[in-house]
């Protein structure tokens, strides 16, 4: 475990709410303290960090005297803004102790999905990076609804670890890292020291969240380390509370799990499609059809489609499905859901008779299509 973070350059860290709060009791600003003075001795190492932080939301509840975290849309967006002023000011001021300067990122699904705000975030992200700026990074609750929002900060640490090609997403948690089972619950349950991300036994053995403050359970970690081998980042689940955990793992210490990716990586390209997490529409296949694009590897065309679900236009990016409803590939799709539905089942030769006109013989070309 330990080589993967003293050889990592680039570090996307993220901090759970529970410990940015201290389960909610307002910002913990000694636990502050000691995670920026960390992430500044890491800077002094050559190492660049962007760090991906919870607790807006908490912190917002705690200033305006709510006890149990709500449920309206409109009311968890209030307390993200009433608390993300005293979140980013408490790290802008311990940064600044260290001689560092911050910067604040605030982003939803729809930065993430749309190709152009996609690129745009990564531009600004690296340029923070050669600046020497430590990017602060959330999720933009006070505008997000269901249909745009990413969902919880481990998913947005992958995504953001993916998006700048970060080595090691470190997830700090209140757990020791991932157990066999809950060791809440059961006494027998031991740690798992390494394993590798995406591993389907991981997800069985993961719990759901762990606490009434954060969304995030050990679910989520295991599920973002998944997503975050396809750009060949490693992850490691520790807990935050162990003493210097950043610097014990920098000087080669093992705590915690690690979950390693494969040393195969998609293209840039294709990772994008890959971290969509809302999609428009899917098409539904024939085995024949499952089997070139898995199997070959070749482009998706309509005589292999039997069903359209949902509405989409030319351009967006859809889910293909098997006939068991397993989502196997994903990709732009060449013709809108309308259009689509009219050339099922049908060869590639005759689509001009069908719509009157062919912009492309494949509903998805292999170029802009990635298995999952």
């Amino acid at each position: 475990m330990s080589s993967e973070f003293v050889k990592a350059k680039r570090l996307v860290i993220k901090v759970g709410s529970s410990l940015v709060t201290n389960q909610g009791q307002g910002l913990d600003h000694a636990a502050l303290a000691r995670w920026v003075g960390q992430i500044a001795e890491l800077r002094k190492l050559g190492r660049e960090v962007l760090l991906v932080s919870s607790g807006a939301i908490a912190e917002g509840m705690q200033r305006l005297g709510w006890k149990q975290r709500p449920v309206a849309v409109h009311e968890l967006q209030a307390a993200a803004a009433v608390g993300q002023m005293g979140l980013i000011e408490a790290y802008e001021s311990h940064f600044r102790k260290h001689g560092l300067i911050t910067s604040q990122i605030l982003l939803t699904h729809e930065d993430m999905a749309d190709r152009k705000r996609y690129l745009n975030a990564r531009s600004t992200l690296r340029t923070l990076l050669n600046l020497g700026v430590i990017p602060i990074i959330n999720e933009n609750d006070t505008v997000a609804t269901d249909e745009i929002r990413v969902g919880d900060n481990d998913t947005l640490g992958a995504l953001v670890t993916n998006l700048i090609e970060a080595d090691v997403l470190v997830i700090l948690t209140d757990q020791a890292g991932l157990f066999s089972a809950d060791p809440r619950k059961d006494a027998n349950a031991t740690l798992v020291g390494e394993a590798n991300a995406g591993d389907p036994a991981l997800e069985k053995i993961a719990g759901g969240a762990g606490s009434a403050i954060g969304l995030g359970g050990m679910l989520t970690k295991v599920l973002a380390a998944k997503r975050a081998a396809r750009s060949g980042a490693h992850t490691i689940i520790a807990s935050g509370r162990e003493d210097q955990v950043l610097m014990r793992l920098a000087q080669g210490e093992r705590i915690g799990t690690l979950l390693r990716a494969p040393t195969q990586t998609l293209a840039a390209r294709k990772q994008w499609l890959a971290d969509h997490l809302q999609m428009r529409g899917k098409l539904i296949l024939d085995a024949g059809a499952v089997n070139a694009l898995r199997d070959q590897r070749k482009s998706l065309l309509p005589i292999g489609v039997y069903e359209v679900a949902g509405e989409f236009e030319r351009g967006e990016v859809v889910g293909c499905c098997g006939p068991d409803g397993a989502e196997i590939a994903r990709g732009l799709v060449n013709y809108s859901s309308t259009e689509a539905r009219r050339i099922l089942k049908t060869p590639s030769n005759e689509i001009e008779a069908k719509l009157g006109y062919v912009d492309e013989p494949e509903l998805i070309h292999r170029d802009n299509l990635v298995l999952m």
